[in-house]
């Protein structure tokens, strides 16, 4: 082999290499495009999901204070029935 075929051959690998540098360099380029697409789509996901589940946390926290009034006026009603029957029991043991 010549050193004019050797340098040929040089030359075709070193245009390989480099179109497959460029292919590489080129695939990582989308590659970067996609997953910064991807992040963007996730953050704005997560913001959507952090706001429901603010807005349920907040309906939650109303209805467990509405709960809770309305047990106390059970527990209210419940002492005014006791009370009553109380009262009646004493009315007939006269």
């Amino acid at each position: 082999m010549t050193i004019d075929e050797r340098l040929e051959r040089l030359t075709e690998r070193h245009e390989a290499l480099a179109q497959s540098i460029e292919l590489l360099t080129h695939d990582i380029r989308e590659m970067r495009a996609a997953a910064a697409e991807r992040d963007a789509k996730e953050a704005e996901r997560d913001a959507k999901y952090n706001e429901r589940f603010s807005r349920i946390l907040g309906i939650v926290e109303t209805q467990t204070g509405n709960i809770e009034k309305q047990a106390a006026n059970i527990d209210k009603l419940a002492a005014l029935a006791r009370d009553h029957e109380h009262r009646i029991g004493r009315q007939e043991n006269r």
